[in-house]
């Protein structure tokens, strides 16, 4: 389905704008190049999205098929709730992690890098299934397929599948949970937000691979993007911080807005006018001449085949200030 949009109507002259999708499944980036229009990304369809409880779902093959069946250029991790009952894999018949797997194919960058030459952009995946914190989530897997066994191990593969980046490739790292160091309060963007006083659920392998990278290598890594920790708070305790500019001078961004998809109402929505229409976020992040330029959280009503785009919150503009 595209739909018509009734405001943004002219082509872009950004090098790529990035569209991401990120909840408490999988990861998703969707990637449209210079000056294409972007009508068909408001309408894609509602099943794209998670439900109104807000989760992708628990090992949702038809999910994930949907998505690599989408005829955009696109890079996916899953994430923990896509390995939700596999512990291992099976034997005797593949399972649905080994389904899943196959189907997204290449587009799948966990310890991966996918290279777009014409936009000079390679998207450097981090590890799979991650549940965040300390410890590694489904190791049996993760051992059967990557040879993982520990954190170092898994930040050595995601540091090497950044190594060989063409010099004029710009990296954004796609992850499922981001890296640790950035914070330990219950509402900073990897924080805990459902034990008290809170503490610090980022990946540790995917910070020591991104250290590695700045110490040893010319990489240039504007954009961490990542999802899983839930913009709403346990026990509501507010929103989260969902983007942090580092010390490193990149761009940490946390995509996770559950639900992402709402039934439109007189509430949410200026211009639906039935019960058909829905709500959808996005994350949008444009890139102008290999910078970051501007990242916004944007809402937009879909009504049939009319799309109109609601709310535009502005998260990072070039000038180096965030809002969060």
């Amino acid at each position: 389905m595209i739909g018509t949009l009734k405001k943004m109507q002219t082509p872009f002259n950004f090098l790529s704008r990035i569209w991401c999708s990120s909840q408490a499944g999988s990861s998703f980036l969707f990637i449209q190049p210079m000056c294409a229009m972007i009508f068909h990304f408001w309408s894609l369809p509602s099943n794209i999205f998670p439900d109104p409880i807000g989760d992708f779902g628990n090992e949702n093959l038809e999910l994930v098929q949907d998505v690599a069946a989408l005829n955009f250029p696109k890079a996916v991790i899953l994430g923990n709730h896509d390995s939700w009952s596999t512990q291992q894999f099976s034997s005797k018949k593949k399972d649905r992690v080994q389904l899943q797997l196959e189907c997204l194919g290449q587009e799948h960058v966990g310890y991966k890098r996918l290279d777009f030459p014409l936009l000079k952009l390679s998207i450097v995946g981090g590890r799979p299934f991650s549940c965040g914190g300390q410890q590694i989530f489904r190791k049996r897997l993760l051992s059967a397929r990557y040879g993982i066994q520990d954190m170092e191990g898994s930040a050595k593969r995601i540091y090497e599948a950044a190594l060989g980046t063409p010099e004029d490739h710009l990296v954004i790292l796609l992850a499922h949970n981001g890296s640790t160091g950035l914070g330990s309060e219950l509402n900073d963007i990897c924080g805990k937000d459902w034990v008290f006083g809170g503490g610090d659920h980022g990946d540790p392998d995917l910070a020591q691979a991104i250290s590695h990278l700045k110490e040893t290598t010319n990489v240039s890594i504007p954009l961490l993007v990542f999802g899983h920790m839930h913009k709403e708070l346990a026990h509501g305790n507010g929103l989260r911080k969902m983007i942090v500019v580092g010390a490193d001078d990149i761009i940490y961004l946390n995509g996770a807005i559950v639900p992402r998809v709402k039934r439109s109402t007189n509430e949410t929505s200026l211009h639906a006018s039935n019960s058909d229409g829905t709500y959808r976020a996005f994350t949008l992040v444009e890139i102008l001449s290999g910078q970051v330029n501007k990242i916004s959280e944007s809402w937009v009503s879909v009504v049939g085949n009319e799309t109109t785009l609601e709310e535009e919150h502005i998260l990072f503009k070039s000038n180096g200030q965030s809002s969060c």
